[in-house]
């Protein structure tokens, strides 16, 4: 008799394990979560996660600070969409492929909305003592216009006479500098960030050198560098300080 039931009970262990490997889950799936951090000013805005509205608080449209978790499921093999939608014009402002595969890449979504520029990058407002001035720099859109394939310049912060006041070194796309700061001197007087290969004196772009006029305010600056052609001359400006949004 026990023979009996030792032989049935191995029969069904071998039935069952036969059975889940004639019959696998069809797609394996994992969950997803993305933590939005935006801004956008003065724009209203709104997410799409397959083209359904994302509602934030109760509403579907947002504006100033954004900030919301998405959960949900990824099978493999699938692709969901997020989209950042102006919701005046309808335009969409940019867009996710999030997949099983790369998920964990988007776990955090950071942007800033402000006129003229999209960026996707996370700002911090530094500390700075009452009497200093601090700098941080981003080069999103390097490469746009001079065709570059540096991920990053090194830039030399100085004053109109030459006086050297801070190195960053590099500046890149995707991230903001470590601050630098020093003692405030004027509130007329503009400062020039000069732009070079990284580790160099050689500009990044041409021979010519590339200096960007900034304008400094007491406290923190954030400042975004973006090539532009005006005029069908190629220029680098630093006119978007992120600190006036924090």
């Amino acid at each position: 008799m026990n023979r009996f039931i030792t032989l049935v009970f191995f029969m069904l262990l071998i039935s069952c394990s036969d059975s889940n490997v004639m019959q696998p889950f069809d797609q394996s799936q994992k969950p997803a979560e993305v933590n939005v951090k935006g801004y956008s000013k003065p724009d209203v805005l709104q997410l799409r996660l397959n083209g359904a509205p994302v509602s934030i608080n109760g509403n579907t449209s947002y504006t100033n600070k954004i900030e919301t978790k998405l959960e949900f499921v990824l099978d493999e093999g699938e692709t969901d969409r997020l989209g950042i939608y102006n919701t005046e014009t309808g335009l969409e402002i940019a867009h996710y492929n999030l997949t099983y595969d790369n998920i964990n890449d988007y776990k955090t979504l950071n942007f800033f909305n402000l006129p003229g520029i999209f960026l996707q990058a996370s700002a911090v407002k530094p500390q700075v003592n009452l009497g200093k001035v601090g700098f941080e720099f981003i080069f999103p859109n390097l490469g746009e216009y001079s065709g570059t394939s540096l991920t990053g310049v090194k830039g030399v912060l100085k004053r109109e006479n030459g006086a050297i006041l801070a190195e960053f070194d590099p500046i890149g796309k995707k991230d903001f500098t470590p601050v630098k700061i020093y003692s405030f001197f004027s509130s007329t007087a503009p400062v020039y960030l000069e732009l070079y290969k990284p580790g160099t004196d050689i500009p990044y772009n041409g021979s010519e050198m590339i200096r960007v006029k900034i304008k400094q305010d007491m406290g923190a600056n954030l400042i975004v560098l973006q090539e532009k052609m005006v005029n069908g001359v190629f220029t680098v400006v630093g006119e978007i300080d992120v600190a006036d949004y924090l």
